[in-house]
């Protein structure tokens, strides 16, 4: 078995809010980070933006990440946000279109001199520890990763965090995990942590990708959408710790209907207007990978009224995690969202 290492929640838009990142802290995650934010709204003061980045007295340490293709832009949000934070992170590992179009994201891969450049004029400005977040390249014939994170670990930055693909695979193909080794190797001989991203799905994927790789850390993405106890079943199956799972001794189904009802509790603890903005969103992915999810999603999608989601949703995890998803239980779910997808949303006063 791997030696214990830090699992870290991968920074990510529409998942990543505070009641998620609390959330996932419980299920056993050690490091959260916000949703990357844009640089742009960031520095222009823009509530929207700022709202991506609270925090809660809870959360520490605090990292927020952003991105962003203007260099005096990343420059001053990074010193605006670092009078809060304990770590700010940089993006330079997002393949979305809409980030890439403006050069930043992983789009800055292709830049090294920039990109490296940007990084040390943030660690300039801010007050507390700058760590990074990249791909290994654009695409596999410009594999720049290997320079770069060598170049930023001789700036100083407190860890590196590498996605085994390049920006034009998004999320196609195979991590390549052999990859992410030499760069362990290259930041090495400056004592900065890399941290491993990409298909660690289960406690296999865990212990695979850290024999591979020799990596300090590990961050999960996309298998942490909609299961946040992948976290504490990686700690508990590997027996990295005695880690206390708050849904017992629950099958998977269940461990959902836990952070479902968790999550929903954090959402109004927090409260505030932007607090429960990703609610529904979250409630579909929890029902991924479960029997009947695929028949219950479209009508779940078909809410208009976000707080309405939980009577069936519910209703469908005390199904699943008695295993009676084969009865009346998850059409009676189905047929109770059919009701609500004409209820319109009325802002509560």
């Amino acid at each position: 078995m791997p030696e214990p290492v830090p699992l870290f929640l991968a920074p990510m838009a529409g998942v990543t809010d505070v009641a998620y990142r609390l959330l996932a802290r419980e299920a056993g995650a050690d490091f959260t980070a916000t949703e990357f934010t844009a640089a742009s709204g960031l520095s222009r003061q823009d509530a929207k933006s700022w709202a991506k980045v609270e925090t809660h007295p809870r959360e520490s340490p605090f990292i927020p990440q952003i991105f962003g293709g203007v260099e005096d832009e990343m420059v001053e949000t990074a010193r605006l946000l670092s009078k809060d934070a304990d770590v700010i992170d940089l993006n330079f590992g997002c393949p979305a279109p809409k980030v890439t179009k403006t050069c930043a994201g992983a789009a800055m891969m292709g830049e090294p001199d920039n990109l490296v450049r940007m990084v040390e004029r943030c660690i300039e400005a801010s007050a507390v520890p700058v760590s990074v977040k990249m791909r290994l390249g654009t695409n596999q014939e410009t594999l720049t990763v290997l320079d770069i994170a060598e170049r930023c670990a001789q700036l100083g930055v407190l860890r590196v965090c590498v996605h085994g693909r390049t920006l034009s695979q998004k999320y196609r193909g195979i991590a390549d995990w052999d990859m992410i080794a030499k760069v362990v190797e290259v930041c090495e001989p400056h004592n900065t942590p890399v941290i491993a991203n990409g298909d660690v799905i289960d406690a296999n994927s865990a212990s695979k990708c850290l024999e591979v790789t020799g990596a300090q850390g590990l961050m999960i993405g996309r298998g942490a959408i909609g299961d946040p106890c992948i976290f504490g079943r990686i700690k508990s199956e590997l027996g990295w710790e005695e880690f206390e799972a708050p849904w017992g001794d629950a099958n998977q189904a269940g461990q959902k209907h836990w952070a479902w009802n968790r999550y929903v509790e954090l959402v109004d603890e927090i409260g505030g207007p932007y607090a429960a903005r990703n609610m529904k969103q979250h409630g579909i992915s929890f029902t991924k990978g479960l029997p009947g999810g695929r028949e219950l999603r479209p009508h779940l999608h078909a809410i208009k009224d976000f707080r309405l989601i939980g009577d069936p949703l519910n209703l469908a995890f005390e199904a699943y995690s008695s295993r009676r998803h084969n009865t009346l239980a998850v059409p009676e779910a189905i047929s109770m969202a059919q009701g609500f997808k004409d209820v319109k949303f009325v802002r509560r006063k």
